[in-house]
Formats: C-alpha cells, structure tokens, sequence
C-alpha cells in the first residue's frame, strides 16, 4: 500500500526546569534521508507552569491550515491535559531543536502522528513518576485524568502544575517503551476543534506577516523588471529621492535569474531597484517615480500563444522521450472496437495569496532577524547567508502567520530581498510586495498540453491509452512542477500504455501550487477517462471501477496504488451523491464523476452542475468521499481543508489563467484573475471512509478530482466537452 509510515531512528528525552515549571525537550532524528546527513534535531515542545495551564510548542508555519492546532493536539491528547488549559505558541525556526519545520506536500500528519504522541506520552510518564516516587509507590498504580495524576488505591491527586518541579530529577523513559493510547479513550484527537488563533483572526488581532511592526522599522518596495530575471541597464532615482519620507532609493545586482535548477525553487536574489522611506505608501511613490532602462533578457521573446505554437508543431511528432511503455499501444489501437483522440490544455497559474508575499527584517551588529510568513524557513535562513555572505547561525528566522501560502511560500524571493534591503539600510525594514507585484512575480503553476489517443475492445475494458505530453524544461529535467511520473495513473492498470514526453525551455519561474501536478493531470487523465467511459457507452463511474480490478493494491512500493481503497471511495460518492439517480435531472443539468489519489490520499468526487441557455454555469453541489486512513484528528480543520480544496479547485477551472506576452504576464490583479465570487460557491458535502491505514494529510489531495467531476458534468449536461481551461463559456451556448 503507498502511504509513509514515518518513525524516528532515535529517540532522546531530556527535561529541565526553571521558575515557570517543567520543560520536555525532545530529540528524534527521523528517517535516514528525511533530512541532511548528520542532522539530529534536540525538540522542545512541553511546559508545565505551576498552575497547571501547558504551554505548547507549534512547529511548523502556520499558513491557514490549521496545523498550529493540529500538531499541539496530538501532544496534548498523550499528556492527557483539558484543551482548555492549554496555550500554543509558535516555534522559532530552530532546525537543531525542531528537526524540519516546513508546511508543504500535505505531511505534517504523516510525519508527527507518532512522533508527536509519544512527546505527550513521555511527558505524561514522567509526571506519574513523579508522583509515585512523593508517594511511595509504583507508577504502575497511578493513572492520570485531565491535568492530574491520581492513586485510586489510596484516594491521593496531584495537579500537574504541582509535579512540574519534581520533574527535575526524573529519568525520561525510552519512548518506544510507552504505549499509547486506545484511539476508544481519545479526549482531544477526533474532537472537532476551532483553530486557536480564530478570535484574534476574526478581530483583526496582528498575526501576520504583514502586522510585523519593529522599534525604528522603515518600509521598502523593490521594482522588478517585468520580463523575467532581466537585469538593470540603468536607473535614475533622484525622483524617488525627491518624494516626501523616502530615505534610500538604490540598485541591487542580484545573484539569479528568474530560472534557477529544477526544485529550487527561484533560490536567488533577483536584480531591482530598492527604495525605503518612513511609510509604505511614501515608498510606493517613490517606486512609481524611478526612471529604470531594463537590459535585454532573452525570455522576452516567450509567449502563451509561441508556446501553443510550439507544442502544437511537437505534439504532431513522436515525443523527445518514451517515459513508459507497456505492451503494444498501436497494435491494441488499431484492433480495438473504438478509438478516441483528444488534445487537452491547462494554464499557468498564479497562487494569488490574499495576503501578499511581504518580509520584516532587522541586520544589527553582524547579525540578521527576520519575521517572515514562510512555508519553507531553513532555505529561507540558507538563502539568505549565502547571499549576504552570512554564517547561517547569524540569522534568526520568525515564522510568522500567513494570510495563504498554497506553495508560493516554498520559495523565499521576498525574504532574501528583504534581507538585503535591511542591510543597506541600517535600520529594521518591511518589504511588502503589491498585489501586482504578487500577480507578475510569482513561481506558477505551469502550463501543460496532452495529446490522447485510447481504445475500447467489444466488451468495453480499456485496453490502450498513449498520452503525448509536452512540458517545459532542458535536455532531460523538466522546470519545476512541470513534470509527469511514469506511475501516473491508469499506468499499471491498462495492458498497453505508452507515455511519452517533449520539453519546450522557458524562462518562466515555475513552483508547486496547491497539488502539484496533480492539480493539472487530474483534469487531462480524468477527462479523458470519461470520454473512454462514453465511447464504451458504460456508466463512467462505473467504468472507473472496471478499470481499478479486482486486486486491493497494484503494483508495488514506491508505486504501488491502492485500488481497493479507490474502489471503496467511489462507491461511497455514488452512494451520497444520488448517482444512480442522475438520468431524472432536468434538462441543461448534468452530474460528473472523477477520482484522484494524491499526497497519500484517496478522494472521489461528483459534482452536479446546470448550464443555462447563455453558457453561464452553475456549480449546484460537489460531494466528496475521502480516504485518508484511520483518524481524522481535527473533524473541524479536515472539512474546511476539503470543502476549501474543492473551492479553489473550482475557481481555478472557471476563471483562472496567467498569459504572458513578451516574456511577462498580461495579468495585474484580481480585475483580471478572477476569484470564485462567494455566490458562485456550491454547497460541498464531505464523507470521510475510514480504513486501517495510517492518518496522512488533507490540505491537497481534495483538489485534483473536482476540476475533471466538473468538466466532466458540463458534458453531461450539454454533450460538450471541455479540453483547454479556463472554462470559456461561450462555447456552451445552446
């Protein structure tokens, strides 16, 4: 089965004691390769005050996903305290303490679902202990409630808060030693519970990066050249300098282009012209009154339409490379009972954060501070020193609340420059991008093209499919997120099947967004699945079950697929969402089924949508089955995750689209890269099938399926397919 059961190598259990109580250090050095040779972080998640409220360490950044709640929970259920009476606070970006600290890939419940307990269970261990040494007797006859330790034999309770300091002297046991709890007695893990910091969001309260305020701190714009990575041939800033509050207006060389090695995220200081002044807005004037001369950069001759143009002429051919191929795909082609060829087409996107990307950062006697909203810390620490010539340890890193991340925040371009700025300035500094900025400097999801060719035989089994798949990147590594596995599904599940792929260089910086990859290939696999399933003039979902077999997992590790968990998933969307039902809806209506596994998840989904005379959809409701293992650990942050994920998923296939003409993107802001509107929003329903397997994460894989479950309804509902996104509802017209 394909999921990652993540346990430590080594475990070490340290406590020391100061006038606020207990406090449990953690050490795990995890799975060899889960983080840089050598590294063997010392954790520090646990005090216990002397009155009994337990402070809690959170982690990882804390991007909107709950996971500053999450984590703490799984702590706070092997502790066993009241949620009440407990406080969370956000770590520092401390490697050595924490181990990584990053928010991404959907891995924050499969990598601390054991390791986060056992931090609980030791802490817990240690109180009973010492309790049983003030009275007496063996811990074994001690048990523990909510903040306390109790002797049932004897009548006798401590609080918590009382034991703290006693602490001091107790030996933590050996982790693996100690049994955890029956998920039958959780108090916490399952309980739906708001995210802790709800009141200050909804009041306003400063939690973001861009509430950052710094004793003395100046603020700082930083102009870009639109085409990317290209480099400053000039710049006249005596009329910046002339604005009212600007302090500095100045020219950074940079040390990178846009493009930077696949999956590096853009690591690297991009040239531009810095200006900082007492306000934000005074800085932002002044930037509109450089006068800059950008060199040439051979991007700028790249463009949507070239790029169409180009992968039109290489999809008419055979692919640079054969990625895999099984049995004979043009023999089963040419002998099978009916053929289907379709080209498909998904854009660039821009992640398009409601908070834009923004940095606070303090360079103070040889040593740099910073307070950044990043999903990625360490690169970020890293990043910096290499620019700056920096010793790492030098650089104290904040991770502070973001206002979304979705993958933008991977890459740390905004921290670097804030770094920098900082420096030349002599003086605490707020970078903080513009909406514009956001929308034409990001890292975006690329663009793709497919070209399918499938067959049916006479009793409808899929026995051939070839897809041509033409990318972006050099010689044999793909630009960043724009790359397909051999694996991809229906591999190891239809006889003859060839993959094949041709790459176009590009000088557009790319990075993951919310599902990468799989937020594109889902829409261009799934879709055209469906029309396999029509051609054979079976039921689609049904045809999705045929196609999974008989067998509960193909395949094997790192590849193996999960098709009886699919399977299961599948029927449980057809079951809630009235499948069977579907021939009775009204004329223009229409239901469509996908399904996705992705960031070790299992979700099928169906959406009901209607398509009125003049092509305007609307999106009536989306039902969801998910398997994502055997506990859901925050019922309240798991449904906002999914209904969330199918939200953006939406808006993604209805308005979204990031162009670019002469090497930069036509697009500005949300004028132009339109956001689902709250009354275009459909009502989500969400089921989530338990299993055996071990929880993972839910923060991606609700994405992928329900672009194609909606692609897929629209044919339904008007026969029309759709093959190229943003949804253009002219088409649809009756």
């Amino acid at each position: 089965m394909t999921y990652h059961d993540v346990k430590a190598n080594r475990r070490e259990i340290l406590a020391s004691v100061s006038a606020a109580g207990l406090t449990l250090s953690f050490a795990v050095a995890p799975k060899a390769g889960a983080q840089g040779a050598g590294v063997t972080p010392l954790n520090a998640y646990v005090r216990v005050a002397p009155s009994g409220v337990v402070t809690i360490m959170a982690k990882n950044p804390e991007l909107g996903q709950g996971v500053k709640t999450m984590l703490p929970m799984l702590i706070a259920e092997e502790l066993d305290v009241a949620w009440e009476n407990v406080r969370v606070e956000q770590a520092l970006s401390d490697p050595k303490t924490f181990g990584r600290q990053f928010a991404g890939g959907s891995m924050a419940t499969p990598l601390h679902w054991e390791e986060l307990r056992r931090v609980g269970a030791v802490a817990r261990a240690m109180l009973i202990q010492a309790a049983a040494l003030a009275w007496n007797c063996p811990p074994g006859e001690c048990s523990t409630t909510p903040g306390n330790v109790l002797h049932k034999a004897s009548g006798k309770s401590r609080t918590y808060g009382s034991l703290a300091l006693a602490c001091a002297t107790i030996t933590p046991p050996d982790p693996k030693s100690l049994t955890l709890k029956d998920p039958k007695t959780y108090r916490i893990i399952g309980k739906a519970t708001p995210q802790y910091d709800v009141a200050k969001i909804v009041t306003g309260a400063p939690l973001f990066g861009i509430d950052v305020v710094r004793p003395g701190m100046l603020f700082a714009t930083y102009q870009k050249a639109g085409v990317f990575g290209a480099k400053v041939a000039s710049a006249d800033v005596s009329g910046a300098l002339a604005v009212k509050g600007v302090r500095k207006a100045f020219v950074v060389e940079g040390t990178a282009d846009a493009m930077s090695p696949p999956g590096s995220l853009g690591q690297g200081l991009l040239p531009g012209v810095a200006v900082v002044a007492d306000t934000w807005w005074a800085a932002n004037k002044g930037r509109n009154k450089l006068n800059i001369t950008w060199a040439d950069h051979p991007t700028s001759s790249q463009s949507s339409k070239g790029f169409a143009a180009q992968a039109k002429a290489l999809s008419a051919g055979k692919g640079q490379r054969t990625t895999r191929n099984d049995g004979d795909v043009d023999a089963a082609l040419a002998s099978a009972a009916k053929t289907v060829e379709a080209t498909y087409f998904y854009p660039y996107l821009s992640h398009a954060n409601m908070e834009p990307q923004n940095c606070t950062a303090e360079f103070k006697d040889g040593k740099l501070e910073i307070w950044a909203p990043t999903q990625n810390p360490e690169p970020g620490r890293q990043l910096c020193a290499r620019t700056l010539g920096m010793k790492p340890e030098d650089i104290t890193v904040h991770m502070v609340r973001a206002g979304g991340g979705f993958g933008r925040r991977l890459a740390n371009d905004y921290m670097v420059e804030a770094a920098w700025i900082a420096r030349e300035t002599g003086a605490p500094v707020k970078l903080l991008w513009t909406r514009e900025d956001d929308m034409q400097h990001d890292h975006y999801r690329p663009a793709g093209f497919h070209t399918f060719r499938g067959g049916v035989d006479a009793a409808g089994n899929l026995v051939a499919l070839h897809d041509h798949f033409v990318t972006f990147g050099n010689g044999t590594a793909t630009s960043n997120s724009a790359g397909m596995a051999a694996a991809e599904y229906p591999a190891q599940f239809v006889p003859n099947l060839r993959y094949e792929i041709s790459m176009m260089p590009s000088g557009i910086p790319t990075g993951p967004l919310r599902a990468p990859g799989s937020n594109a290939l889902a829409f261009v696999f799934q879709s055209f699945i469906d029309e396999m399933a029509h051609a054979a003039k079976a039921d689609p979902l049904a045809f999705q079950i045929k196609l999974l077999g008989d067998k509960p997992v193909v395949g094997t590790a790192p590849a193996a697929y999960g098709a009886g968990r699919m399977a299961g998933v599948l029927k449980a969307v057809g079951e809630m969402s009235g499948w069977a039902g579907r021939g009775k809806l009204p004329k223009g209506e229409g239901m469509g089924v996908a399904c996705y596994y992705s960031h070790l998840g299992y979700f099928a989904e169906v959406a009901h949508v209607a398509v009125a005379p003049d092509g305007a959809i609307k999106v009536k409701k989306v039902w969801v089955a998910a398997d994502v293992g055997r506990q859901i650990i925050n019922p309240h942050g798991a449904l906002n995750q999914v209904q969330g994920s199918v939200l953006d998923g939406l808006s993604e296939a209805l308005h979204q689209q990031i162009t670019i003409d002469a090497g930069r993107v036509e697009q500005n802001n949300f004028t132009d890269y339109r956001l689902m509107r709250i009354s275009e929003a459909p009502a989500v329903e969400v089921k989530f099938v338990i299993t055996e397997f071990p929880p993972t994460g839910l923060g991606e894989p609700a994405l992928p399926p329900v672009i194609p479950a909606l692609t897929n309804a629209i044919f339904a509902a008007t026969g029309k397919r759709i093959r190229s996104l943003p949804i253009q509802t002219d088409m649809l017209k009756a």
